[in-house]
């Protein structure tokens, strides 16, 4: 979708396929270029403008985001559903960055915005004749994040990649093992949403309040694989206290202790468990008719990974195989102790939780 206003006045955009904002919401007033494309930028300028932000997406006129054209069911003509999730409540144009006319009209565009999005290599705006000097002459107070792989500067600045990669680097995919300790192919993109998009929101609404407070802006350089790299928290506990970070199945939160544990139920499904707490274990016990497993728990003394935890998970995995998803679904209802069915995104949809948010993932 394209706008028929007028290009040249940035107060005019084209309908979008959402309501406008509310003039309450907490950015109604302020304006986001959005330039990126595929997840990461795209999905922060989905977040601002869930809070308000008038949010134009900025593609060239030839094939546009990449987006476009990825994920399509059969037959489908694009943007398929992938684009179309990411860029809700956006309105769209079509600019040449490398054309003259189009760059003036890009230039007026900056000179009312707020903020603008970017997820280019390094380099590349500073070579279309728009880094963020020349930005901030025309609008000293934008705000612009710059959403990479790896950063501005660095040894891989210049490097491509993709949520595998960064994570990968980061230290996380090694976290995400199965029992044989082998990295799985993760379907949710941390590097990406994490990393990326909600970093960049995260800065994004940071300097806004800092230009606010000042009338100027900056530059963010959001690296998406040093911002997971900061949050790999808990593995880097295990290494400060032991010097080596735990393999899959050996620690408290990665598969060492019953209490904290996935287990397959009759029908080929799965159950949470997330009994941390002795009072959550305790009840769960309670709930299975167990009483004499109340005292094997990590915060009584039973070793994460140790052979007490491994044989009591052997017998938790026993129990839960002899009835249905259902059934334990049921069973555990009304017991406080965080124990709940792994639900395929279909069943999520419908859950009663997610009445009123299953619409963010419809396209």
């Amino acid at each position: 979708m394209t706008s028929s206003a007028d290009p040249h006045d940035p107060s005019q955009v084209c309908e979008s396929s959402t309501p406008s904002a509310s003039s309450e919401a907490p950015l109604a007033g302020i304006t986001v270029l959005d330039l990126t494309r595929l997840l990461p930028g795209p999905l922060a300028g989905l977040r601002l403008a869930e809070l308000g932000a008038n949010v134009i997406k900025i593609e060239d006129k030839g094939a546009g985001d990449y987006a476009r054209e990825m994920m399509l069911r059969e037959g489908e003509a694009p943007p398929g559903a992938f684009w179309r999730l990411l860029n809700r409540g956006k309105s769209v144009e079509r600019f040449d960055l490398k054309n003259d006319t189009d760059r003036v009209t890009f230039q007026d565009w900056v000179s009312r915005a707020d903020v603008l999005l970017e997820g280019f290599r390094p380099g590349v705006m500073a070579r279309l004749g728009f880094d963020y000097e020349t930005l901030a002459r025309l609008r000293p107070s934008l705000v612009m994040a710059s959403i990479t792989g790896y950063g501005q500067h660095g040894p891989l600045a210049q490097a491509a990649g993709h949520d595998i990669n960064y994570i990968g680097y980061a230290g996380v995919l090694d976290q995400l093992g199965d029992t044989t300790d082998a990295p799985i192919v993760p379907n949710f993109q941390i590097g990406d949403l994490y990393g990326g998009g909600q970093a960049a929101v995260q800065a994004v609404l940071a300097a806004l309040v800092s230009a606010q407070r000042t009338g100027r802006g900056r530059w963010l350089d959001i690296s998406m694989t040093h911002e997971v790299f900061r949050a790999n928290l808990v593995p880097a506990v295990a290494l400060h206290r032991q010097g080596h970070v735990s393999r899959a199945g050996m620690d408290l939160l990665n598969g060492g202790v019953p209490c904290y544990q996935v287990y397959r139920t009759q029908d080929e499904r799965y159950m949470a468990v997330g009994a941390l707490e002795l009072k959550f274990w305790q009840t769960l016990c309670d709930v299975l008719g167990r009483s004499e497993w109340k005292g094997r728990h990590w915060s009584l003394g039973q070793a994460p990974g140790g052979d007490d935890a491994r044989a009591l998970q052997r017998e938790l995995a026993t129990v839960f195989a002899s009835a249905s998803q259902a059934d334990w679904t049921s069973r555990f209802a009304n017991a406080d102790c965080c124990v709940t069915p792994v639900l395929r995104l279909e069943e999520a949809m419908t859950h009663p939780l997610f009445a009123q948010a299953s619409e963010a993932l419809t396209p």
